[in-house]
């Protein structure tokens, strides 16, 4: 390849979408986004739902105008398969970590599964030092890197299913749908604690983000073996983030006062709450229905760039 056609290739372009991508072992999720980002030459781009970089799948890649709605990926349920060690404590509470405590493993299957049967439902859970999760400004590692641990208070989350998907005398892999914000890592060292012997986390796989999971995700070697064609077409439309929310179809005026931010008279089946906004048959962003008056809440660039463009006489 030629240093022109090279350049070529790395001049960013404006594309929207949302790519369900497979995260590899041992990248970090901006690292991965970024390796993502460059192969679609893509101006703006970014993940939801960060992955630690020993676990690996489910990472959609939001593109464009699609990283104005990713919330509702990082509000969304996880499913989760997990490998737990039984029978040893680290200091991170996973494999990364120095043994801190070994213990005999004595649990049979069927103990097993009900200690699983505890930790269904809604639980508490104490967020590990090892962990984003922000005291006074700072993520939570950088003290535990100083030596320094900081009070945490528990947390609530609930597990809405927790599958024993195989068992031996000192591994046991576990399938799990849990609400945003659980620590897996936790989970993995607090079922060691129910069984009498300690355990932490040795592998992690995200299979699933709310309504996608990895049977349409893509890895990095498929994208790299492809075309930027190819690549474009594995992109979702910006509105897939948005599908939880009823469908609204608004007419051209309408959705040019609604993007200059004046409120709509309309009325649906549905009760208040979000709707995802349509006109012609195109996404346009979200807005919020309540007591029938529609107000703007997210909006795609092109909508209010037309509104605010002078009309010709």
């Amino acid at each position: 390849m030629t240093r022109k056609t090279e350049q070529a290739r790395r001049i960013k372009r404006p594309i929207d979408g949302v790519l369900l991508f497979d995260k590899p072992l041992e990248l970090s999720s901006n690292t991965a986004m970024q390796k993502v980002r460059w192969l679609f030459r893509a101006e703006k781009a970014g993940h939801t739902g960060t992955l630690d970089p020993l676990a690996t799948g489910m990472l959609p890649i939001c593109f464009g105008e699609a990283t104005k709605f990713t919330h509702a990926l990082l509000d969304a349920d996880k499913r989760y398969r997990a490998t737990i060690r039984l029978g040893q404590r680290t200091t991170t509470g996973d494999a990364e970590g120095e043994i801190t405590e070994e213990r005999p493993v004595t649990s049979d299957e069927a103990q097993v599964r009900e200690a699983l049967i505890r930790f269904t439902g809604e639980i508490s859970q104490l967020p590990p030092m090892h962990s984003a999760l922000k005291h006074q400004g700072k993520p939570l590692y950088e003290y535990i890197r100083k030596g320094e641990v900081v009070e945490r208070e528990t947390r609530q989350v609930f597990i809405r299913e927790l599958n024993l998907e195989r068992w031996s005398a000192t591994e046991l892999d576990i399938d799990v749908l849990c609400s945003k914000g659980t620590y897996i890592r936790t989970l993995a060292e607090d079922i060691g604690e129910a069984l009498g012997c300690g355990g932490h986390l040795i592998a992690l796989r995200r299979t699933g983000i709310g309504e996608f999971n990895l049977d349409s995700a893509h890895t990095l070697p498929e994208l790299e073996a492809l075309d930027e064609v190819s690549r474009d077409v594995l992109l979702l439309p910006v509105d897939c983030l948005t599908q939880k929310f009823p469908a609204l179809s608004l007419d051209a005026v309408q959705a040019g006062r609604l993007a200059q931010g004046q409120r709509l008279g309309l009325k649906d089946e549905y009760p208040d709450g979000m709707r995802r906004l349509y006109t012609e048959g195109n996404f346009i962003g979200l807005g919020e229905l309540v007591t029938g008056r529609l107000s703007p809440s997210r909006l795609l660039s092109g909508i209010a760039r037309a509104a605010a463009a002078p009309k010709s006489a």
